[in-house]
């Protein structure tokens, strides 16, 4: 019976979240606690790349994290970033953080409606002669790069901030008590390894996971995966598990 989820996630900000009405739903107790955390690289760090910021007339923004990373590194190697730099962005709510770093002009911030990239592409394209920097996490694919490379855009990746294990205290772990554990990322899997290198022999809770590589990840490390998404009835982590304590309760 699932009475006690750890959703490796912050807690939502809002009060409205689908997590908040599956906890009163079913009588649940949620707990946000996430397992992996974001570390910005030093300058010294970000110059082994060897790449001038200043090279690059555009940057794109696939999350906050990135902002925040970008400005910080500017800021701590001294760079002036030029009022006519332009920002793409995956979505209008990341587009308007930049706000907390630079004076927003929306003749020069533009942004997507889906949070995809392939959905920033048509801005991207009516800018084709902009040359582009892509700040990114130490853990990503070529996805991005390849679709950049198809439309011949003049594009640059580089690493800016590294995703690091969150690691638990001994009294975290001594209360870890849970009957599911839900994950996002191949990462997060990572750290519940590193934090409880017994789980596999001795962890009696239900693991979950979002995305393919998630659940790829953790079978690879012998977890047994009793729930699954997206799936084409149950796109989001919340739907699905909805329906597995629906489920659950008919049992």
């Amino acid at each position: 019976m699932i009475k006690k989820i750890l959703v490796s996630q912050p807690k939502p900000l809002s009060e409205k979240s689908p997590y908040y009405d599956i906890a009163e739903r079913f009588e649940v107790e949620m707990v946000f606690r996430p397992f992996i955390k974001v570390e910005g690289m030093s300058a010294k760090e970000f110059r082994t790349q060897k790449i001038s910021i200043l090279d690059y007339t555009a940057i794109v923004f696939t999350s906050r994290h990135a902002i925040d990373h970008f400005f910080t590194l500017a800021k701590e190697m001294r760079i002036n970033i030029p009022e006519d730099m332009k920002y793409f962005c995956v979505t209008e709510t990341i587009a308007l953080y930049i706000q907390k770093y630079v004076q927003y002009r929306k003749r020069k911030v533009f942004f997507g409606s889906t949070g995809r990239v392939d959905d920033l592409l048509p801005a991207m394209i009516k800018h084709k002669n902009e040359r582009y920097l892509v700040p990114m996490s130490d853990v990503h694919n070529d996805s991005l790069t390849n679709l950049l490379d198809s439309k011949k855009l003049q594009h640059k990746e580089c690493v800016m901030y590294k995703t690091v294990s969150n690691d638990f205290t001994p009294e975290e772990i001594k209360a870890f008590d849970y009957d599911m554990l839900i994950f996002f990322s191949p990462s997060g899997i990572e750290s519940l390894i590193k934090n409880f290198p017994d789980f596999k022999e001795k962890g009696k809770a239900v693991v979950a996971t979002f995305g393919p590589s998630t659940a790829k990840t953790a079978k690879d490390a012998g977890l047994t995966v009793g729930l699954e998404a997206p799936t084409e009835k149950y796109p989001s982590m919340t739907g699905a598990l909805q329906h597995y304590l629906i489920m659950q309760d008919d049992d």
